[in-house]
């Protein structure tokens, strides 16, 4: 019996990753603002598990109060593989940094560093102290490698992503545990979240007729073909890389 972790299920990317995991047999806890009864209907489908847990991903307590909830549904399974995928992430705010507030700087690191980290830091000690293997993946972005005007926030937290990966892997070697622990860029797709970048204007992000080109040019990736390649290879744990940096591209 395996399980999958899955942020950010309502849509886009996470739904799509859900939704492959539940086709394959494997039962999948969401953790998302709101519910998807899709993915209910195709657990049912499938005869599998899909539970949806509502979680402030602002808040690390929260965090915290529910990988125990999640916890106690999962581990008495004895799974023989966890998947953890941390997919949920804000674009927002979009502008140059001298006319950020400091609190939507303030939560929109919490959302998409702290909590991938607090996720994965707690459900591999979970994991290691039940002897279960887990494989761990944070969803992370090509603008975690270059500076992007407007961007300040989200290139700076997807990069601290890139580093935490590599260190946790680093730590997982050492340590003989066996779990792996990657990142994944899944290029552009055809999202929620392109939609609200084609709507920035020229003066909070200078690249946004690019990008409403992307569109134009059917140049955006679908979900369930991106999500197709993330769960090949999270599912191929003896050919993983430990603390890779994996890029779609190399694969579509």
């Amino acid at each position: 019996m395996n399980f999958a972790v899955v942020t950010g299920v309502s849509r886009g990317l996470g739904q799509s990753v859900a939704t492959l995991f539940l086709e394959l047999g494997i039962h999948v806890v969401g953790i998302s603002r709101s519910s998807n009864e899709k993915l209910d209907e195709i657990a049912k489908q499938n005869n599998v598990i899909f539970r949806h847990f509502s979680c402030d991903l602002g808040n690390s307590d929260h965090i915290e109060e529910t990988i125990e909830q999640i916890s106690q549904q999962i581990f008495p399974h004895e799974p023989t593989t966890l998947y953890i995928v941390n997919n949920a992430a804000v674009l927002e705010p979009i502008d140059q940094v001298m006319n950020i507030k400091s609190s939507d700087l303030s939560k929109h690191v919490r959302v998409n560093t702290i909590a991938p980290m607090v996720i994965t830091n707690l459900f591999l000690k979970k994991a290691h102290e039940m002897n279960i293997s887990m494989v761990g993946v944070t969803v992370t972005s090509g603008a975690a490698n270059r500076p992007v005007y407007g961007w300040s926030a989200y290139c700076s937290t997807k990069a601290s992503i890139n580093m935490y990966t590599q260190t946790v892997a680093l730590e997982q070697d050492e340590l003989k545990t066996g779990n792996k622990v990657i990142a994944f860029d899944p290029g552009k797709m055809d999202t929620a979240m392109q939609e609200r970048i084609r709507e920035s204007s020229h003066e909070t992000f200078i690249e946004v007729d690019i990008f409403k080109e992307y569109k134009k040019s059917n140049l955006l990736k679908d979900t369930y073909a991106v999500g197709g390649v993330l769960v090949d290879i999270l599912r191929d744990k003896g050919n993983i890389e430990n603390g890779k940096i994996y890029n779609v591209k190399d694969y579509l």
